[in-house]
Formats: C-alpha cells, sequence, structure tokens
C-alpha cells in the first residue's frame, strides 16, 4: 500500500487551515510541501513561515521537497520550522554525501530528487545512505503537468539499484500522478504518491485520497 502525500502547491491557500484539516480528516499520510526559490525553477512558491503555521494544524510528517539552489544553507531553518522529511535535489547539489549527512544531523530523513533527464547512475553513491529518492516525473516548478511516460523505467532501474545495494529506501514520484496512472506507478516499484491537483482540484478530495490509498 503507497504512502500518499498531496502536494500542498495545488490548495486554495485563502483557505489553507481548512485543507490541512481536510488532509488531516483523510487517508492521506504525508503532507507534501514543494519549496521553490525562482532560481533553480523557474518559479517562486513559499518557504519557512508557511510551513511553520502548516506544522502548526497536523501532527502528519511533513515532507519538504526542496527545489533550491545552495540548499545546506537553509536545512537548519527547515528542521527548526518543524520538516519530518527534507528532499534536495541531486542537481543543486555540490556535495551531496555532506547534504545528506546534514540533514540526517538534524534529526530529519534525508531525500534526494532527480529531475526527468537526470539518470539514475547518479544515485549510485548515495543510495544506502538516504531514506527516500523523489523521481520527478515532471519538469519541477510547476503543478498541473502531464506525466513523463518513461519515469516508469527509471522507476524500475531505481528499485534494481536499491535491491543490489541491500538499501531501504523509499522511491517517491512526484508530478502528473492521477487516479488513471497510479496504479501503474505503484506496479512499477513506487512506494510514496505526490498529487497535487488531482486531490485539491477533485470535487471530493477525501475521496479521492481513499482511492489512491486503496492502490
Amino acid at each position: 500500500m503507497a504512502i500518499i502525500a498531496p502536494s500542498l502547491l495545488a490548495s486554495n491557500f485563502l483557505r489553507l487551515e481548512d485543507e490541512c484539516k481536510m488532509l488531516n480528516h483523510s487517508e492521506a499520510d504525508w503532507f507534501h510541501l514543494d519549496v521553490m526559490d525562482g532560481r533553480f525553477v523557474p518559479n517562486i512558491s513559499y518557504g519557512l513561515p508557511v510551513i511553520e503555521q502548516i506544522r502548526t494544524a497536523t501532527t502528519k510528517p511533513l515532507d519538504v521537497h526542496l527545489m533550491i539552489e545552495e540548499p545546506e544553507k537553509y536545512a537548519e531553518a527547515f528542521a527548526k520550522a518543524g520538516a519530518n522529511i527534507l528532499t534536495v535535489h541531486v542537481e543543486a547539489c555540490r556535495n551531496l554525501h555532506r547534504n545528506i549527512q546534514q540533514i540526517k544531523d538534524l534529526g530529519m530523513k534525508a531525500g534526494v530528487a532527480i529531475n526527468p533527464h537526470t539518470p539514475i547512475h547518479l544515485l549510485v553513491d548515495i543510495i544506502e545512505d538516504v531514506d527516500l529518492i523523489n523521481l520527478m516525473s515532471v519538469n519541477p516548478g510547476f503543478g498541473g503537468q502531464k506525466f513523463i511516460p518513461y519515469t516508469l523505467k527509471k522507476i524500475q532501474q531505481l528499485k534494481r539499484l536499491i535491491a543490489e545495494r541491500g538499501a531501504s529506501v523509499d522511491i517517491e514520484i512526484d508530478g502528473g500522478v492521477t487516479i488513471a496512472n497510479a496504479q501503474e506507478i505503484i506496479d512499477a516499484g513506487a512506494t510514496v504518491l505526490v498529487a497535487g491537483n488531482t486531490v485539491f482540484k477533485s470535487a471530493t478530495p477525501i475521496e479521492t485520497i481513499a482511492t489512491l490509498k486503496k492502490m
């Protein structure tokens, strides 16, 4: 059974407290929080003050995805804001192993994200050190994009690497996850599904989350 992590990037920010309450009462496992700086990706989202407030509104894990340059400068602040999982991009980290160790030393689970064009083999040397790999299944920066089909092959490649190394790592898929393709993604080996528009644009988001959870 996959972990369901609705992305609040697609939520109604005028009703953020209500959106948090909805997720609290749903079968969602994590809150997925996308932080963008306008440098690493061509968009700006939200940051520490919003995450601090979300932390007060839920006891569910906060899965914070940093789409930013120089994430090491902000890791401690996100830990203090309440992040349980902190994910950095391999493309943004010059010293990735050091970044991972920093996150763990701060008491969070460490995740590494890779963009659609980034090959799986770049994860070989850190796969045993991380808790989660986020495979971006759209180009990062904007919600509402279509799932890139080649991601299914990358899931299988990553699953083989994890098995070869005897590692214990969640495979998270982020972007374009829908009711129609979720089962195929899970069958390929994903253990965490990030869903934004699929949940928050649904007429019945709690039921949509329940449907994803049953897959």
